[in-house]
């Protein structure tokens, strides 16, 4: 068990709409790496490809039942809607917003915060890759 978890999450979407995947990164208290995870998920919007990232790294650190939990993101629209900032104004992005909050409902601490791209390489390479390989996995 971890007591902290940080947490890297991109989206990607060729396009936009186009092939899209997303990357998430888990690293311990002491910065170690715990969990990479990418996904493919078809022709989709970048948008949504950021919130599937998101959601999948909240069901992966449910196992690690970490008192705190800090998520970075380069999508300022899934940070300031997260943080309430902003409204979900897409019915395709609103089950993903809805599910996130409802993930979060369930961990003690967790903050979101925006973060620009490039201190976010780690996981934009993992979403690339998920797409160049059409990795068959899903945020569900």
């Amino acid at each position: 068990m971890e007591t902290r978890l940080t947490i890297f999450t991109d989206g990607v979407a060729r396009g936009n709409p186009g092939d899209g995947g997303f990357g998430v990164i888990i690293k311990g208290r002491d910065g170690n790496l715990l969990e990479e995870i990418g996904g493919y998920l078809g022709v989709t919007t970048n948008n949504f490809a950021e919130y599937s990232g998101l959601v999948a790294a909240l069901k992966a650190s449910l196992k690690y039942q970490a008192a705190h939990i800090e998520i970075y993101s380069d999508s300022q629209l899934v940070v300031r809607q997260l943080n309430g900032l902003y409204r979900v104004k897409s019915e395709s992005l609103l089950p993903l917003h809805k599910e996130a909050r409802r993930l979060m409902s369930l961990m003690e601490n967790v903050s979101v915060y925006y973060i620009p791209r490039e201190k976010n390489k780690e996981a934009d390479a993992l979403a690339n890759k998920a797409v160049d390989q059409k990795i068959l996995t899903s945020a569900d």
